[in-house]
């Protein structure tokens, strides 16, 4: 037994996979970027890959080292990703969306060696960099020349040929290979350490409930710093598989349809707003989608007059996902579930176990602490997930001991569910705004509304949106009567705090806010408020 397990902790590995498929698909399509008009086979991928292997190598990175991503997709991304799992490294996306300040965030915390971004994320890299007092020892800018400040990617590994990288050291499928970043309800944020094995099994979780294999052809149209981007259809399984890899740098509902058609796509991946245009453009254009063999969405529930169009306007399989970042996807809809199921999140992956327990003020419920399964009891949702969560953050044992208990990550999403485990997720005790598939939470953009001298106070919620799920809406409580919404549209979009898709889109100025007897904000009767002043026309838009 000793001799399996040596064998299968040092060889089950993420990239042992990718090799594979370099050796027996070394010919095939591996990746394909219309928009640069190239296309890499296995064999080429792994050459240029190679190439970045032995430039942070000769950076004198070693296992560990982080390797930080700021950058749409591309296939510099790909190369990275790939690169970290060759080099031992770990690369660590982060959104191309963050403001200064919080990048300066996930510069302390993760203290990369190299910084790898896009010339449009240049800026707000070199504020953050400001901002944090920490330097990586190399920046390099995928898409402008070389300069006093940063190297260009091309100059970075040109120095270096496509050979395979040397042994540096041993390795497992226990080590951290891609460290991905969750805000809390702060905003600031945490990391999330995935091991070679939770992609590898990630990966595996993807090929079962398509199921995906090396003749498919993949496009995920969501941002792959997502784990959702990352690992439904994204690099991780689809190199996994040795199936083929369109990118999208920015999705365009016209270019995707396209692109389908022109490549064989048999995978589309976007959030539900992707559906509804991919949808209206087909019924403009009638592209042909006989390739396709399904479409998958993730973020937000499918309602069902909605999807009932998606299956007759675009393809008949219909799947949705729903999961956090620190356990992937968790629950799944799949075609055969629609359209009677619709509008709910599905029932567990068959590698996890998704409950929805009871709620106390001051304590978790434990596990076994289901409420009933009728439709109607509202719980939390909780998951075990051991193949694809590695039960931790990075260096925050304060948060790790919050979020996990008992080998369940405690989610916060509140839901139902039903007597076939199907559940209906209602919202979060956090209050969480889904608003166009990101994650945005109220706290944080209330503490920047309140570092505005003229803010007394403050409270934010989200109101329906048909487009982008919810939209961010403000009440203020004046402390100069000169406000108006616009300065404070203003001071959002100027504050380096706050990303520009969290700021809000509606606001209302009143007198008094909701709070409890012991001095809490009471979001969920905010947000009661907010949706009849919606109806009734009373929130201002900016």
């Amino acid at each position: 037994m000793d001799e399996f397990k040596t064998i299968f902790e040092r060889h089950y590995t993420w990239i042992e996979g990718f090799m594979r498929n370099v050796r027996r698909y070394g010919k095939r399509t591996a990746m394909i970027d219309p928009e640069a008009g190239k296309t890499w086979t296995y064999e080429e991928l792994n050459q240029d890959t190679n190439r970045l292997c032995n430039a942070l190598l000769h950076d004198g990175l070693v296992k560990g080292d982080v390797v930080m991503m700021m950058m749409p997709n591309c296939a510099e991304f790909v190369f990275t990703y790939i690169a970290s799992h060759k080099t031992h490294t770990v690369n660590s996306p982060v959104s191309f969306r963050l403001s200064s300040g919080e990048l300066s965030y996930n510069l302390e915390d993760a203290r990369p060696k190299v910084m790898i971004f896009d010339s449009k994320s240049r800026a707000t890299v070199m504020e953050a960099i400001q901002m944090a007092k920490f330097r990586p020892q190399h920046l390099v800018i995928t898409d402008a020349p070389s300069d006093a400040e940063v190297t260009s990617f091309a100059d970075y590994v040109a120095p270096f040929d496509g050979s395979e990288p040397p042994f540096t050291c041993e390795y497992n499928i226990y080590d951290e290979t891609t460290r991905l970043f969750t805000s809390g309800t702060t905003g600031r944020p945490k990391g999330v350490p995935l091991t070679s094995i939770n992609e590898v099994l990630s990966s595996h979780d993807v090929m079962i409930h398509f199921p995906m294999c090396y003749k498919d052809v993949t496009m995920n149209t969501t941002p792959w710093f997502h784990r959702g981007g990352l690992h439904c259809a994204g690099p991780c399984p689809t190199f996994y598989a040795g199936a083929s890899l369109v990118i999208m740098g920015k999705f365009d509902p016209a270019l995707t349809l396209q692109y389908a058609m022109k490549y064989k796509i048999t995978f589309i991946i976007g959030v539900p707003t992707v559906l509804e245009s991919l949808a209206d453009e087909q019924e403009r254009k009638g592209y042909d989608l006989g390739s396709l063999k399904g479409i998958v969405t993730m973020g937000s529930p499918l309602q069902r007059s909605a999807c009932i169009r998606y299956q007759k306007v675009l393809t008949p399989n219909i799947f949705n996902g729903y999961g956090t970042t620190e356990t992937f996807w968790n629950t799944f809809l799949r075609p055969f579930d629609l359209p009677e199921n619709a509008g709910t999140a599905g029932s567990s992956c068959i590698d996890d176990d998704v409950r929805v327990v009871r709620v106390y003020e001051e304590k978790k419920a434990e596990p076994d602490e289901v409420v009933a399964k009728n439709g109607r009891e509202i719980g939390e949702v909780i998951i075990s997930s051991p193949a694809k969560s590695p039960y931790m953050y990075s260096d925050n044992p304060k948060e790790t001991e919050a979020k996990y208990y008992k080998n369940f990550i405690y989610t916060g999403d509140v839901a139902t569910w039903d007597e076939n485990s199907f559940l209906t997720i209602l919202g979060r005790k956090d209050d969480m705004i889904i608003s166009s598939g990101e994650n945005i939470y109220p706290t944080q953009v209330e503490e920047v509304l309140n570092s505005c001298p003229k803010v007394k106070d403050c409270m934010v919620t989200g109101v329906p949106d048909s487009f982008r799920g919810q939209i961010v809406t403000a009440y203020i409580v004046k402390d100069d009567e000169s406000l108006t919404a616009e300065e404070l549209d203003q001071f959002m979009k100027d504050s380096p705090m706050i990303a520009n898709f969290k700021r809000p889109r509606y606001y209302r100025f009143v007198n008094q806010l909701p709070y409890n007897a012991t001095g809490k904000k009471i979001h969920y009767k905010l947000k009661e408020i907010a949706i009849d002043d919606l109806k009734n026309g009373l929130l201002i838009v900016v």
